[in-house]
């Protein structure tokens, strides 16, 4: 059964469409990839998805319910967590306290429900022995650790990832990528835009195209890289 299902979904900013006609689903447990170059329409998909921007057109299921003019919280609330590609956190609260935000809002739970919870959250990304320090004073790489944690500190069902694989080491990457499958092994449905392609395809079952804004293939991994579309698009080698 779908988890997310997209109907036709379209976006105008003036005269620029940044998503025509988008539709695809998303299966209960399921990993998907989303790639595309620098101006695809990814990131805008994830604000559409999320409620951050409203469609013009088209319909957005989640969890069987109608949310296309649902406000972003309540999606959250539904099971949608999300992590940024510019990390966003509150930077005068310490490392834990951002989880305790996230776990207690986006659960409508008490801080004391969600505190164990958000203190093994912070092992298993690494962020533990920084539990106390103030978010602002963390390097890019531990902001995007903390991206993640906050993320599943909503105890989502569905786990949009924005490329939270950048300018990390390979050993950082192979321990993002451990911790992902972890998540996605728990039955967490994930769509992660991602152009380190080695550690998406470790994780996904499915890529997806976006080319200013149209989805141009989806399918299996090996079957999407071969494609003569996506060599010339994607990886700008003229076939």
């Amino acid at each position: 059964m779908p988890i997310l299902e997209l109907d036709g979904v379209s976006k105008k900013f003036d005269a620029l469409t940044v998503a025509e006609q988008i539709s695809f689903a998303v299966e209960e447990g399921e990993a998907l990839g989303i790639i595309g170059p620098n101006g695809a329409g990814k990131s805008t998909l994830f604000n559409l998805i999320t409620g951050n921007i409203a469609a013009d057109s088209g319909a957005i299921r989640f969890c069987g319910g109608d949310v296309t003019r649902v406000p972003p919280m309540t999606r959250c609330l539904a099971g949608m967590g999300r992590t940024f590609q510019i990390p966003q956190p509150f930077e005068k609260l310490t490392v834990f306290e951002n989880l305790l935000v996230a776990g207690a809002f986006g659960s409508r739970k008490r801080e004391s429900d969600v505190s164990d919870r958000c203190v093994q959250i912070l092992i298993d990304t690494g962020l533990i022995d920084r539990a106390n320090a103030p978010a602002g004073s963390l390097t890019l790489l531990q902001r995007k650790r903390l991206e993640l944690a906050r993320a599943l500190a909503t105890e989502p069902k569905l786990l949009l990832l924005d490329e939270i694989a950048g300018v990390l080491t390979e050993g950082e990457c192979r321990l993002l990528v451990a911790t992902i499958k972890a998540i996605h092994a728990r039955g967490v449905a994930v769509i992660w835009i991602e152009h380190v392609l080695h550690a998406l395809n470790s994780v996904v079952e499915r890529l997806l195209v976006l080319h200013f804004g149209k989805v141009i293939g989806i399918g299996k991994p090996e079957a999407i890289m071969a494609s003569r579309d996506v060599k010339e698009i994607y990886l700008g080698i003229e076939i």
